[in-house]
This record gives C-alpha cells, structure tokens and sequence, in this order.
C-alpha cells in the first residue's frame, strides 16, 4: 500500500468516526434505537465472522450465544447487580460453552457442523422458553436499567447510543489485534489448509475450539447491550432468524474481511427502514437486494471492492513490467 492510499484510509476512517459521532445527534428515539441496535449486531456478527470468515467453521448457534449474554444482563441487573458483572459472567459463560460446542468441529465439517450448532441453538431457545423459573418464559423480563458508565447515566436514547459506540469500538480494536496477531494467521491458515496446518505445527485442534470460544464470547457481550437496550427480553428475538441473520450480516458484507461485518450489518438492519417507503414491499425488495448480490458476488459487497482492487494491482504491475522490458530492449 501506498503512503497515499494509506493516508486515504485513515482520511476514511476519521470522516466515518466522526459522522457516527456528530450526526445522530438530531436524530429521534427511533433512528438512535435503530443505530444502536447496528452496533450491538454488528459485535455479534464479528465473533461470528471470526468463527466463519477467518477460522472457516460454519455456526448456526450465535443468536443463541446473544440470548444467553441478554439473559444473563437482564437477570442480574435487574437483581440490582452492575452491567459489568453481567457481562464478565456472559463472556465466561459463552467462551465455556462456544469451547465444548467446538468440539463437534473436530469432527465434522461444513453442513454436519451447521446442523451440530442448529440443535444447540434450538436446545438454547427450549430453555429460554421453558424454565420460567430462570427467564421467566413467554412472559419476558422487563425493566432492565441501563448502566452508568463513569457516573454519567446512559438512561436516555443518545448517551446510551454513545455506550453502543464505544462497545464497538473497543470489539473492534481487540478484534483488530487478534486478527494481526500469530492466533489471526493460524485461524486464516486452519480455513485455507487444515492439513498443511497441522504440518506447519498448528495446533489445529486448539484453535479450532479457540475460534468458537472466542466468536461465541462476543455473541456474549452483543447480548449484555442488546438487554438494555431494549429494556425488555422474550425468547422469540433469540429464536434461528437471529442466527440466520446474523450470518447473512457476514456473508453480505464480505466472509473473512474485518469491516464485512460492520458493512453486512448496516446492510440487514438499516436497509429494511430506508425501504419502508415502499409499505408492503420492502421486505421482497430486500430479499431480491441481497439474492442479486449473492449471486453476482458470493464474496459480499467487500469481495467486489477486493476483486476490483486485485484486478487494478494486476494492471499496474503489468504494464510496469511492460515499460521495464521495453527499456531494456531500447538499452544500448
């Protein structure tokens, strides 16, 4: 990369931060509730895309993991407990069970594994639903307060926006680091080659179930802000569609590309409200949207950019190559 096309993405990236930043500021309840739920999906669809993208397991369980980290928020918070303990229990409760649900992944691959996770995930909303004596079943739980978060209270729709933001953030910058890290390299590397993996020295079997534990963890923390959030919990947000568009959020942004999972969740959660002008029909005017693309780029939007980028780095090195041989042609 150039110096200049460096400084472009940093260009990028401070106009994106600070628009988040400045522009919700006018905006109504609904529109910061709509964005805050963008930033608590799109942790989710991170941990999921380290699972899918990088380490190349397929999960069909992380709704699930959401709706334990919910639970577990709603539970304790509202038993008076802060909004930090919920979540250290939710990351500690889902890292455990994301490292034994990786075990079948030792396994079974691709369609077997997805089916492995489905049960789970179906097991996860049974109890949801059923042991009223811990969820309160149908019924839900309500009133969940929001935190303070260094004595400022997030009770009001912005602030708690903001406290949404910086969950993000702080994902983003720790997901950063893993995915450049050596752990990064050996989960790219259990996707392209299991075998040439384990012949490297990999422990395949240890990062496979990492790669779960870690995905699974961040389904924990989108659950301990979506709790809040909403300030009211049921099962049914927590049934398979979480699940299912949670990796339609991965596969449209782009499997495997860091800011796929930001892009992919704008895509599902903001897109459905810029169609509602069209009344009964955004809803198909989506699905035809995100089939479209599938199918002109299995890849998503970020393998398009990608392909383009490849194909212009191709042209350039060509046609230095080309100038190169000509002057040592014409050399004397």
């Amino acid at each position: 990369m150039t110096a200049a096309g460096k400084y472009w993405r940093i260009a990028i990236g401070v106009a994106v931060i600070a628009a988040l930043i400045i522009v919700p500021m006018n905006f109504n309840r609904y529109g910061l509730f709509i964005l805050s739920q963008w930033a608590v999906m799109t942790i989710a669809a991170m941990g999921l895309n380290l699972t899918l993208g990088y380490a190349g397991q397929v999960s069909l369980a992380q709704g699930a993991f959401v709706g334990i980290g919910a639970y577990a928020a709603a539970i304790m918070t509202t038993q008076g407990m802060p909004l930090i303990a919920a979540l250290g229990v939710a990351i500690v409760l889902c890292f455990a069970i994301g490292w034994i649900l990786g075990y079948p992944a030792l396994r079974v691959q691709h369609h077997y594994l997805a089916f492995v996770t489905l049960a789970f995930s179906t097991l996860a909303f049974l109890v949801f639903r059923n042991e009223d004596w811990l969820t309160k079943g149908i019924y839900g739980i309500s009133n969940i307060p929001r935190p303070n978060v260094l004595g400022f209270a997030t009770s009001r729709p912005l602030p708690f926006y903001y406290f949404c933001l910086g969950s993000l953030g702080v994902v983003s910058l720790a997901m950063w680091w893993l995915i450049r890290s050596p752990w990064g390299r050996a989960f790219v590397a259990l996707r392209e080659n299991p075998v040439r993996a384990l012949s490297l020295g990999i422990d395949t079997r240890r990062y496979t179930l990492m790669a779960f534990a870690i995905g699974s963890a961040l389904g924990g923390v989108a659950g301990t802000l979506y709790a809040p959030l909403t300030q009211y919990i049921d099962p049914v947000p927590f049934n398979l569609s979480l699940s299912l568009d949670l990796l339609m959020m991965v596969i449209v942004g782009g499997s495997g590309f860091f800011f796929g999972p930001l892009l992919g969740a704008m895509i599902a959660v903001l897109l459905p409200e810029w169609l509602r002008f069209t009344q009964g029909y955004y809803l198909m005017l989506y699905a035809v949207a995100v089939m479209l693309l599938l199918i002109y780029s299995p890849s998503g939007i970020l393998g398009i950019l990608d392909r383009y980028l490849t194909e212009r780095r191709t042209k350039v090195a060509s046609a230095l190559r080309a100038v190169t041989k000509s002057r040592l042609e014409t050399a004397p």
